[in-house]
């Protein structure tokens, strides 16, 4: 992946605003082949894709600077996910906290001793980013969930009125 590409990446996830600028976050750019295969080993289901990105980047925090570091964190990913939009990438996030590794730890304990975290470091997730093989197309309109969008007070007013 260009360099350019993955330095506008870095700084939209540095930009992320984050609970009374306490900036919680840490992240780790992974380019390795082998890292990226054993990252793509994290856990069961749902991780595997990462062994073929060129690019996988790891979001991290320390939860001692922030009691909503949860939240800083996917924040951080959603920038991230629309960054790579915009640079015509695909992306898809590794849910990694609350997940089990096949060898009975969690998923995070994993991936952060592979990655060398510091103690007390926790991964929240694994954003895998390439170029993509194909185009999913967005949800049609008339399959989103209008009824579940209140106005003024819940269940009340309608989408569109």
């Amino acid at each position: 992946m260009e360099e350019d590409k993955v330095n506008v990446l870095i700084e939209a996830v540095l930009r992320s605003p984050s609970s009374r600028s306490l900036n919680p976050w840490e992240f780790v750019v992974v380019r390795d082949r082998e890292m990226l295969s054993r990252l793509a080993q994290a856990k069961p289901h749902g991780a595997s894709f990462v062994k073929n990105a060129p690019l996988a980047i790891v979001i991290c925090a320390d939860p001692t600077k922030c009691d909503v570091w949860v939240e800083d964190c996917s924040i951080a990913a959603i920038l991230l996910h629309l960054a790579a939009t915009d640079l015509g990438l695909g992306s898809c996030w590794v849910q990694i906290r609350l997940r089990e590794h096949v060898d009975g730890r969690m998923a995070q304990e994993y991936v952060a001793d592979l990655l060398r975290l510091p103690e007390g470091m926790v991964v929240e997730a694994i954003v895998a980013i390439g170029y993509p093989t194909e185009t999913m197309p967005g949800h049609p309109r008339a399959s989103l969930l209008d009824e579940r969008v209140s106005f003024e007070r819940y269940g009340e007013g309608k989408l569109g009125n």
